[in-house]
């Protein structure tokens, strides 16, 4: 089955599983997209909110969460495959959303260690401008690095691929150890504090952090695991395209997973997203 009859559909519907595939990414696409993309824009309208560095880090993942999702009615709707050679690809520029999110979790990760254990260091020197500029390199990294691939022969487009696993390896022990690292601080030495706002306000992003780099690091594993066997030995697991290719869904489920978490930890962003977003929307329940 074609659209336009250049790009095929990702499923044959031959069998009911097709069916049941297709159904499942137009509506995690969709779900992706109002959960993600309400945390924008509660953030984006918030002024109370946009000043908070916490905040403004969550306003990154969301963006690109937000932008995960409608490129989920491409790659889990159409035959795509990303790699080396592709089919139908996008020289990765919509799974690297996913980069984006990596980096900004590990920065996230030492923003709120500095703030706990150095707050004198962190109001000093970890400043707004100082966080959105962060959050823009990871942006630029990650797309830069994509440029030079596609400016380059496939063989070394491929090697430079290999070399940025090799980069996410490191990332990844980082981001466990700081994960650990908060944990302990959370159980620790914030319930040495007396009772304040400003002790709730770290002990909730802390508990944010460490479920969104948990949940992250979860679903987006088995993917990463299976590139790197089939790296390193030519085997692991491989699949017809993205949308039956179940390691990348799970990675993909992140664009959902992490704003939800966003708004279970944090009752400041689920009145804003209530304020902003919703009650708009659903005007009949403006009195409940």
């Amino acid at each position: 089955m074609l659209l336009n009859s250049t790009v095929p559909l990702s499923v044959d519907f031959d069998r009911p599983e097709d069916f049941l595939v297709f159904i499942f990414h137009i509506l995690f696409a969709t779900a992706a997209v109002l959960v993600a993309g309400s945390v924008v824009i509660a953030i984006l309208s918030n002024r109370s909110l946009r000043g908070q560095n916490r905040f403004i880090f969550m306003l990154n993942t969301s963006i690109s969460d937000t932008l995960t999702g409608f490129s989920v009615y491409y790659l889990g709707l159409f035959d795509v495959q990303e790699g080396y050679p592709s089919r139908n690809g996008t020289f990765y520029i919509l799974p690297s959303f996913l980069g984006v999110n990596v980096l900004t979790f590990l920065f996230a990760q030492f923003d709120r260690y500095f703030a706990v254990c150095h707050p004198f260091f962190y109001n000093r020197y970890i400043t707004r401008p100082a966080v959105i500029s962060v959050c823009g390199f990871c942006w630029i990294y990650t797309y830069s690095i994509l440029t030079a691939q596609t400016l380059v022969p496939i063989s070394k487009a491929a090697q430079m691929n290999a070399f940025g696993v090799m980069t996410l390896q490191v990332i990844v022990l980082i981001k466990v150890i700081m994960t650990v690292k908060l944990y302990v601080i959370a159980r620790s030495q914030l319930v040495r504090e007396a009772p304040s706002a400003d002790r709730n306000s770290k002990k909730e992003s802390l508990r944010i952090i460490v479920f969104v780099v948990i949940c992250f690091l979860a679903l987006w594993s088995p993917s990463f695991v299976n590139i790197i066997v089939r790296q390193l030995t030519g085997k692991g697991l491989r699949f017809r395209n993205e949308a039956t290719n179940l390691f990348a869904t799970m990675a993909r489920m992140n664009a959902l997973v992490t704003p939800a978490v966003y708004l279970w930890g944090s009752p400041a962003l689920r009145g804003a997203v209530w304020r902003s977003v919703w009650r708009k929307v659903c005007p009949w329940r403006k009195g409940t």
